[in-house]
């Protein structure tokens, strides 16, 4: 997979980040959906990436900085069709690399609790990340988890 920097203008990527977003919300009670639609991942604190296998878009990964030590993982996604071929893993690690060269050392992110995002958990949990209270403006809720990876080890 090849990740170059996300083109939030591009209609592929607009569609994308649109299923994203819907099938996000659609499995989150109300209140608790916090992905970032496409005014979200345009503002000046976002780094937005995506991956593509030749010609076509499979994943989608974003870095929200919080503060100089702290970012948040966002908008990891990847293509239905494509999962379980290692796409999500490089792009998160791609999000970790860069947030080490940023100088991080935290990086922190918030995904549904239901089963729908059991996936996401090991990923995240594979790579490192452990559970953690909310940060950032989150408020605890039964229908996230959160999780943190200390970038210093």
């Amino acid at each position: 997979m090849q990740i170059r920097t996300g083109d939030t203008f591009d209609p592929r990527v607009i569609a994308l980040l649109d299923h994203h977003v819907t099938a996000a919300r659609a499995q989150t009670a109300p209140g608790s959906a916090h992905a970032l639609d496409l005014a979200g991942l345009r503002a000046p604190e976002i780094a937005f990436w995506t991956g593509w296998d030749g010609e076509a878009l499979v994943a989608t990964g974003a870095l929200k900085m919080l503060s100089p030590d702290h970012g948040e993982v966002k908008s990891m996604h990847t293509l239905q069709s494509t999962r379980r071929r290692g796409f999500g893993g490089q792009m998160l690690r791609h999000i970790i690399t860069e947030g080490r060269a940023r100088g991080l050392k935290r990086l922190s992110l918030e995904t549904g609790s239901w089963d729908y995002f059991k996936p996401a958990h090991a990923l995240y949990q594979a790579h490192g990340f452990a559970p953690c209270g909310p940060f950032e403006g989150y408020a605890e809720d039964p229908n996230s988890l959160f999780l943190t990876l200390d970038l210093g080890r």
